[in-house]
This record gives C-alpha cells, structure tokens and sequence, in this order.
C-alpha cells in the first residue's frame, strides 16, 4: 500500500484525505492541530494522526522517510523548505502553492534524483491553469494562435447567501483575502500594459453577467498578469488579463476601506480603544464624537450612502471595545469580518471560474469560453476546500500509479499532467465547460 503524507489540517485539506483513502493509500496528516487531523481521518485504519509543527523541519525527516509522497498544504513560506528535504530523501512531492523563483531553482537537483514537486495544483493556481491549456493546445493543433485571453475567478457565496452588504462570506481566513486587495495589479490588453496602483485596484470594477441566479459579478485584475504570456506559451497574444470575481458590494466597500487604511498592515495599539477611537485615529480626526459625520467627510460621501451603511453594519462605529492589545489595522478590520461575515455550516459557497478566448485562425476569429460553476455541499465540504484539494488529490493518485512521469519543478501546464487530472475531474463533478465558436460580440466583458 503506497504511503502519502500531507502537512497540514486547514479548511481545505478534508477532501484530499477522503479522496486518497477512498482510493486506498495510507493516510499521514501531520499538524499541530492533530484533534482536526483525526476528525478528517474519521476512524478510517488506513488513517493516522501525528502531532507535528511546520518549525521543526529536523522532526519531520522520520516522518517523511515513511512515506511514498509528500503533500505541503503548509503555508508557502514553508515549501522551499519541505521540498528540499524530499531531494535530500527522494520523495515526490505536490504542492497547491504558485512556484517561487527559490522553488524553480531546484529543478536540476529534482531531475536528479528523479523526482517530480508538482505545484499550483488547486484551484487558482490549479484548475485554471489546466483548463486554459487544454484550450490554448487545442487551438494550436488547429493551426490557431490566442489573440485575446482574459481569465477571472471568484470563490464566493452560493447567490442566496451573498446577504450583507459586502456580497461575500469567507470559508477561510479573511486575512489572506483582505491582504490580496492591497496589491496592485498589470496586465496586458490590446497590445499596451496597463498598470493599477493598489489605491485604485477596486476603484472601476469591470463587469461579467452570467445567465441563471448568479447574474452579473463584479471583476479586479489579480498582479502580474503579463508573466503568464510565457508560462501559457502564447507570445504574440495581444491581450492577457487575469482577476478576481466579487458581488456586487466588496469592491466598493474595500475601495473606500482602503482609503480609510483599516486594510493595512499598519501598527495600531488598541488598548482601550474602541472601534470608533479606531476610525477616528485613522482619519485623523481628532476624538471620536460624531464619527459617522467625519468619516462620510473625509471618504466624500453621504451619510446614507451605501458605503457608509456598510461601514456602520461591519462595526466600525460602535462603541465597543478592540480588546486586541498591539495589533494593526488589518487584524483589526479582520477580526470584525470574522464575527459577521463566515460562512456558517448551514449555508453554502460557488466557486466560478471563467476563460475567455480570441483564437485567430489566419485571420478567421472565434470566441471560446471555457466556465466552472462549482456549488458547496450543504452541511459538507465546501467548494473551495474540493476544488483546491481533489486536483492536488488526483495528482498523487496519478504519479503514485505512474501516470504522471515528469521529472523536476512543474506546473500542470502539459497534456500528460493536465489531461488525466481534468478528466478525473469531471468523474467528481468539477467540469470546465468549454462553449467553441462564439463571434467577437460575444465576448461579454466590461471594461473601462
């Protein structure tokens, strides 16, 4: 029976574990929190728990020695780290994390050894990267190069639970999430770069509309886009844009947020201070009496606007003590999230995922869209833990049974990876569905 451990017991790895053991691997999950880790194991015999914590690299090589494959659902700080011990013991290794520079620097030592660390094996990175390939690989089999691609992707609140003023829920920390919105963002659109400072990232969100109950999402462009010109091997496309899909509500609220600085990483001790000492220290505004006013002043809005509603039902305005000691504004404006706006047990998330392509074929144009709409389990896994987690899952699967033979630091950009992955896929209900043949006008997204 073929050993696979996993680091870590996040909210996404409970997938992996069913999946891998469903399939009959011996299971190791090894974290600091082991309670969690024999939760997802649930009394399965091919199943244990150790007690391990992501420090203590010099305590995990016995572990590992055991093992067939090593999965690092670790923070990615921490990958580089594990990926060496697995040279140094030759084991395989896969990751859902984008490669760092550090990582691309051990494929040589990979090869070597004869091993494969397959990263950006989740979602996003993950899916996406699959599902375009299968794509672009198409349309140059028939002699067609991408002219456009434009490629965004939300997890989000299933429709009827996007219900606050923010149009979103977490089912995960918001910290990450709020931290990405403080980064800029470039990409390239019809043959010019166009950079976005962080301070208007959320400024003019664009536009998608889907039929059916999801209808029309807001759109930011993630970080460098430019660099997936090369990584997706279509040089000569004339546009190339990937972002994030929101409801209607977080970009507004997050744009505005920004401008008041509560998103930032910036030292605050809260000491008796309550949230509306908060805002007031923020803006500068001297005491906190008539803080509503103040604040509407300083953002140019009115009271009653929108923004400012949702400020008020987050908790911003309140006389409530932080009680978080020295601390930042992020962790500040994150806490207050996580008391208002997680997804419960009862309710459930979407991830959707849309490509958009312009395919040329000498001169003859075709539009391709390629959309996941994934929908949670009630009173199950989420979405977003499947869809992160069952492509990772799948990968083991496929290099423990020798389907996946590469050798070094991959992404699943390649058939023999991308193909196999994508089909089990679809057997578990997760399926890009590609529409071939749409004209110019029915690219459908609004930008500008």
């Amino acid at each position: 029976m073929k050993k696979v451990l996993i680091l870590g017991a996040g909210l996404v790895v409970k997938p992996m574990v069913t999946y891998l053991l469903e399939n009959g691997y011996e299971v190791t999950v090894a974290s600091r929190r082991t309670v969690v880790s024999e939760q997802m194991i649930d009394g399965h015999p091919n199943g244990r728990a150790v007690a391990w914590d992501a420090s203590d690299m010099n305590g995990l090589r016995p572990i590992a020695m055991e093992q067939d494959l090593v999965v690092s659902l670790l923070p990615y700080i921490y990958h580089v780290q594990v990926a060496k011990l697995c040279i140094e013991l030759g084991k395989n290794m896969v990751t859902t994390s984008y490669v760092k520079p550090e990582m691309m620097e051990l494929d040589d030592e990979c090869k070597q050894k004869e091993i494969i660390i397959l990263n950006e094996c989740g979602l996003d990175p993950g899916i996406d990267h699959m599902s375009a390939m299968r794509v672009i690989d198409h349309v140059k089999a028939n002699n067609g190069t991408i002219e456009e691609f434009y490629s965004f992707c939300g997890a989000l609140p299933a429709p009827e639970y996007a219900d606050n003023p923010f149009g979103y829920k977490f089912s995960w920390s918001p910290r990450g999430v709020v931290m990405a919105g403080n980064n800029s963002a470039k990409y390239y659109r019809h043959g010019k770069v166009v950079d976005i400072p962080t301070e208007n990232l959320f400024a003019k969100p664009g536009k998608v509309n889907f039929e059916g109950k999801i209808g029309t999402l807001d759109l930011y462009p993630n970080r460098d886009s430019i660099s997936y010109i090369d990584i997706y091997g279509i040089k000569g496309t004339k546009t190339m844009m990937r972002g994030t899909f929101r409801f209607k509500g977080w970009c507004e609220n997050i744009h505005n947020m920004k401008k008041l600085g509560v998103t930032l990483e910036k030292e605050y001790d809260s000491t008796n201070k309550t949230y509306k000492d908060f805002i007031a220290d923020l803006i500068g505004a001297g005491c906190s009496c008539g803080i509503e006013e103040k604040t509407a002043k300083f953002l140019g809005l009115e009271k009653d606007s929108t923004v400012m509603k949702s400020l008020k039902w987050l908790g911003y305005f309140e006389d409530n003590q932080i009680n978080l000691g020295k601390t930042t504004a992020l962790d500040i404006t994150t806490e207050l999230m996580k008391s208002k706006m997680m997804l419960s047990k009862n309710e459930i998330d979407l991830c959707i995922m849309q490509h958009t392509f312009v395919a040329d074929y000498n001169g003859k144009k075709e539009v391709i869209k390629s959309t996941l709409e994934d929908y949670g389990i009630k009173n199950g896994d989420t979405s977003i833990a499947r869809t992160v987690a069952l492509p990772a899952a799948i990968a083991v699967k496929m290099i423990l049974e020798g389907k996946i033979t590469e050798k070094g630091v991959f992404r699943p950009t390649i058939p023999t990876i991308y193909n196999p992955i994508l089909d089990e896929l679809e057997t578990l209900n997760i399926k890009m569905v590609e529409t071939h043949g749409l004209s110019i006008d029915e690219i459908g997204i609004e930008l500008d």
